[in-house]
This record gives C-alpha cells, structure tokens and sequence, in this order.
C-alpha cells in the first residue's frame, strides 16, 4: 500500500515551514520516509519531519531522487557562474550547494600540519603553554576534541586553544570547494566572516544556500552572511575521508612548495 498522499502533502509544507531555505525533496525521498507507518499508525508529524530534514541534510544532493526536478533545474549554478573567463557577475537565483572540501587561508599550511599532529598527540598548544587534550570527540561529533583545564587556566584559554587548532577564528578567511544538485563544482570564498564556516565547525557534506545577488567573480562565489545560508548535516562517509586524509593532503602541499 502507497503512502498517505495527504500525509505526504503535509510533512512536505512542515519541512519547508520549519526549515526556511530547506531544498524541495522529491515525493520519492518523502515516500521513503513513509513506507514504514503504511501498515501501522505513523508518529507525530513533528517526529517524521525532523527524521526526514537529518536524512536530507545527510544526503548526496546529487542522489538522483533526492531533490524535486523543478526545485533542482531552478536552485543550480547558472553556467556562467563557473566560466573563469568572467571578471564579475551575481546569482540570477538562490543556489543550494554541498561542502566538499574547506581550507584557512589566514593559516599556512605547515601551521595546520602542525596543529593536526598536535590533535594527534592529544594536546594543543598556545603560546608556550602545551594543553592536554581528551581523545573522545564532543558531543556534536565534530570531531574537535574538549580541553582539559588545568588549575590556572579560565575558559577563556581553552576556547583560544581550540580555535588554534580549529582555525575558526573571527579573522579566518575560509576557502570552500561546493558542488550543486547537477554534480557542478565551484569554489567559495569567504569575502565576509560567515559565523558557521569555519574548520571543526563545517562538515563536510553540509549543505547551503547562496542567495540570489551574491557575487561571483572568475568561478569563484563571494560568500558574506546576508548571502549565505548554512543549513547544516554530514555526509559521514565524505567528512570521515576527508578527516583522515587532511593531514597528508596538507603535508604534500607544503613538500610540493618545498621543492
């Protein structure tokens, strides 16, 4: 038996009430979400709303039955916008997109190679001081590790010390790699702080938005925060490689500038 179309009808407007700026899923990923409950009384519609925004947000958006065609052929990248031969142009639409990849370029990269063997020593530093560092991960499971105060330090030091290690600083300039629902890449460019975007804050696989009228310039989007919106969610196999390979990626950059 199919689902309850109306059923259907109302977790979708609940998703996209709830959730501004959410994409349009498919009425193939919603039937997914209600498959379960045709034989038996379905939970709450606040229940089967925020299962379905989790396993949105944790998706490929280029799962061929993710996302409504209508909603993926009018929130992609227009082809100009990833042509390097353009000097300046805007977003004629809003544009959803997936994290692939995030870089500090306010840090070199023997500087994060440094602080990433230090996570793997279990400590971080600041100044000349060396913290020791917990190896579970927070709460989250954004993989940044808690401070272990010592007697003397205030809250104020381990948060310095994270964002050390993070490079999530108020100062820090984020370079992205993102994709759309089509499978293009583009990169983005911090031109203004956007709050959510930062290492150890980012998943990689999260989703957003970029707002019609934000700036691009020779394939690359100018991100500032009235033209970006983070929606959230993890692909956990991507942000899992993407962990675990950071370290070498960085050590063969700094090699290859080396030689």
């Amino acid at each position: 038996m199919p689902p309850n179309p109306n059923l259907q009808a109302q977790l979708l407007t609940s998703l996209l009430t709830t959730t501004p700026n959410l994409p349009t899923p498919s009425s193939t990923f919603l039937a997914t979400i209600l498959n379960p409950y045709t034989s038996r009384p379905p939970p709450p519609l606040a229940v089967l709303t925020a299962t379905a925004r989790t396993r949105l947000l944790s998706s490929d958006l280029t799962s061929p039955t993710l996302l409504d065609p209508t909603y993926i052929s009018t929130h992609i990248l227009p082809p100009s916008s990833t042509d390097p031969n353009i000097r300046s142009a805007v977003l004629d639409r809003d544009v959803c997109l997936q994290v692939l990849d995030i870089e500090n370029l306010s840090k070199s990269r023997w500087s994060q190679v440094e602080d990433l063997e230090a996570l793997e020593r279990g400590e971080g530093t600041r100044g000349r001081e060396i913290i020791r560092l917990r190896d579970e991960e927070d709460e989250n499971g954004n993989g940044e590790r808690g401070v272990t105060q010592l007697p003397s330090q205030t809250q104020t030091q381990g948060g310095a010390a994270r964002a050390t290690i993070s490079g999530g600083g108020e100062k820090a300039t984020h370079k992205l790699v993102l994709q759309d629902a089509k499978g293009q890449k583009i990169y983005g460019l911090e031109l203004r702080k956007v709050d959510k975007i930062a290492i150890g804050k980012l998943n990689i696989g999260e989703k957003m938005v970029v707002k019609k009228g934000a700036s691009v310039s020779r394939g690359v989007i100018m991100l500032e925060p009235e033209k970006c919106v983070v929606l959230g969610g993890k692909v956990e196999a991507w942000h899992k490689a993407w962990v675990e390979g950071r370290l070498a990626r960085l050590k063969e950059a700094v090699q290859g500038v080396g030689q």
